[in-house]
């Protein structure tokens, strides 16, 4: 049984609560354990997995990003997905489900896991990269 760490940048509540609920049953289903820490955002979502990375065997990044009138969501959507994709180059198995959206309608679409489950299939993504770490390792 793999020990999967779930870090949720927890900025809209009612569609985090979806995304977990995706992510925790598809880890649940898959006979694996898990535990949710919060971050303040999706920036911070690598730098936890970071920390964590000799505690947990898999993680699950969740979090929502909407666009908004600034550049700041270009640089939290591109540095949070540019920071998880090193990491699993550096053979950490990850998920991500961190959605980056135009607004939360396409978010809401995403988030339910009746819906897209982007929760659950980061959730999955992050199972399936272990079971690929664990074929490879030596």
């Amino acid at each position: 049984m793999a020990r999967v760490l779930i870090v949720e940048a927890r900025f809209y509540d009612h569609l985090n609560d979806l995304l977990l609920a995706g992510a925790r049953a598809a880890i649940a289903a898959a006979g694996h354990s898990h535990e949710t820490i919060t971050v303040p955002g999706a920036l911070e979502v690598p730098g936890a997995i970071a920390l964590a990375a000799d505690q947990y065997d898999a993680f699950v990044a969740i979090g929502v990003v909407i666009r908004g009138e600034t550049y700041h969501f270009e640089i939290v959507a591109g540095e949070s997905a540019r920071a998880l994709m090193a990491l699993t180059l550096d053979g950490l198995a990850i998920g991500n489900g961190i959605l980056t959206t135009e607004d939360e309608a396409q978010a809401l679409t995403r988030a339910r896991p009746t819906e897209k489950d982007k929760g659950g299939e980061a959730a999955k993504a992050a199972l399936a990269m272990l079971a690929l770490k664990d074929k490879f390792a030596r």
